[in-house]
């Protein structure tokens, strides 16, 4: 009778664990994502249907301060340095995000980020009364400060609170609002809208909007409870918080499994950027976040927008229609993250992976003879406009979201955050890498620069498909379970910590030991 309780208590705490969408829930993840992730993917595009009357808003003012027309390839260098500041801005905000969220907590790292986001928006909404263009790349860099913090923090702070059966959709969101900050950016700056010479500074100046609900609203949501019972050490704190998000009181077994998880770490501390590196009880995590977060940025996204417009004027498309044809695939990339979000918890994000990654293989390929052969052929304009759509739609399934998906789920609480400024570092330098290097690749290799995307996306599939496990509904215990035996670590049942299969039980000196071996 005893053990029969045992097992009905269990069972009641692995339902309590799962968890149902409540509203709280709901909104705290939507006020994240839409405050934050959705301003990243609004000054991804906000300045790319303005360029022109910004550039001559650069020249009209220096003309106006020296008498002299600006030199043509100084106002390259500008524009250059205006559009590559913010995925170098990005690189930086990636850097601050361990001291931060460890000492300022998830939520309170979100609410010191949106100053950035107002200061910038200020600024470049009051350039042009201001007549001053330094400003507008001075708050492209603050931009990338901004969206480094959010890209990496919303995915944290979200799979944290999350109960695991929905860490999967509720992980994908915040890519789903980078998707639509990239659709509303576009479809304001139609020339007919602030796409103009008199609305830029206007579409520039509305990214602060969103930052100021966030900062209006969020204090009013908990935070982490994984932070507050295992680094702030505060488990009525936490109790109180999860209590809320799930909208009942049986929580007792994710707290218990947040307990599990602090006696794992109890002895290890939280790592560094160092420490994670060396310590090989986390090698393959590491390894895998890098070689996704690489296969995310350096598979081509970038490229793909980029050619885009030429081709749709390739198949026929008029000048001046091109833009709306470059807003409806922004809605196709909508559409398909909305689809991820529904269907990652009954897939998998192992599957979305590979088949993310899969359909933007061929695309690349098929694209390549497309785009070769166009001139010869006539249908194979359209052909390529379909390839454009297919690796649209594989990359909003799999390769954008799912990554951020798996740092959270792949770490625990004392290694994420260093593994997310690693992920994120690594986001923001191949993202400033393509965009730099892009331009000399079309120029030297024209339309066979997409088989070498092709080929990065095979690589990231094949280590996927070998290394990468499935973490659907899995607890973040039993994920580094999984993770320990490739790691060739084994984790002790009664004390949940990582040992070597050599080595002397020690705790930190463990540790340590584990870290020199590999070096």
């Amino acid at each position: 009778m005893k053990l029969k309780d045992e097992k009905r208590g269990s069972s009641d705490d692995n339902e309590g664990s799962k968890g149902k969408m409540t509203l709280l829930l709901a909104l705290v993840t939507l006020i994240s994502a839409f405050g934050s992730s959705f301003q990243y993917g609004y000054n991804v595009s906000v300045i790319n249907s303005p360029a022109p009357y910004m550039q001559a808003f650069y020249n009209k003012t220096y003309f106006d301060r020296n008498g002299v027309p600006m030199d043509s390839s100084f106002q390259t260098l500008l524009w250059s340095l205006t559009v590559s500041m913010f995925p170098l801005g990005g690189l930086f905000g990636s850097l601050m995000v361990w001291p931060l969220v460890n000492n300022c907590g998830r939520k309170g790292t979100l609410l010191i980020n949106n100053s950035f986001s107002i200061v910038a928006a200020i600024l470049m909404g009051t350039s042009e009364i201001a007549k001053t263009f330094e400003v507008i790349i001075v708050s492209r860099i603050i931009m990338g400060i901004y969206a480094g913090l959010a890209s990496n923090v919303v995915p944290m702070f979200l799979g944290e609170i999350s109960p695991r059966n929905l860490r999967g959709a509720i992980g994908v969101v915040p890519q789903l609002f980078i998707t639509v900050g990239i659709l509303i950016a576009q479809v304001l700056g139609l020339n007919s809208i602030l796409g103009n010479a008199e609305g830029w500074p206007v579409l520039l100046g509305l990214t602060g909007i969103p930052s100021l609900i966030q900062l209006l609203t969020l204090p009013f949501f908990p935070e982490s409870p994984r932070y507050l019972l295992i680094q702030k050490g505060n488990e009525e704190q936490a109790r109180k918080a999860l209590k809320r998000l799930r909208g009942h009181d049986n929580v007792d077994g994710e707290i218990e499994e947040m307990r599990q998880e602090d006696r794992s770490e109890k002895e290890e501390g939280q790592f560094t950027v160092l420490s994670l590196c060396t310590f090989r009880g986390l090698r393959w995590q590491l390894i895998s976040i890098i070689v996704m977060m690489m296969g995310q940025q350096l598979s081509g996204i970038n490229g793909v927008f980029y050619y885009a417009d030429r081709i749709f004027q390739s198949a026929g498309v008029d000048d001046n229609s091109v833009q709306y044809v470059t807003v409806s695939i922004g809605a196709v990339n909508v559409v398909m993250t909305l689809l991820a979000v529904f269907i990652v918890e009954c897939l998998g994000r192992r599957i979305l992976l590979l088949a993310g990654f899969g359909l933007c293989c061929v695309s690349c390929a098929v694209l390549t003879v497309a785009l070769n052969l166009q001139n010869t052929v006539s249908w194979m304009s359209y052909l390529s406009i379909v390839c454009v759509i297919v690796y649209i739609i594989g990359h909003a399934i799999g390769a954008s979201p799912i990554p951020f998906v798996m740092i959270t789920e792949m770490f625990l609480q004392s290694s994420r955050p260093a593994a997310f400024m690693v992920g994120g570092s690594v986001h923001w330098v191949c993202n400033f890498t393509v965009g730099l290097v892009f331009l000399y690749m079309e120029a030297g290799l024209g339309p066979y620069c997409f088989l070498i995307f092709g080929a990065i996306c095979l690589v990231t599939i094949v280590y996927i498909f070998i290394v990468v496990p499935e973490t659907k509904n899995k607890t973040f215990m039993e994920i580094n379970k999984i993770m320990a035996k490739r790691n060739k670590v084994e984790i002790q049942e009664d004390k949940e910590e990582f040992k070597d299969f050599q080595s002397v039980p020690g705790g930190q000196a463990e540790k340590e030991e584990l870290s020199s071996s590999d070096l």
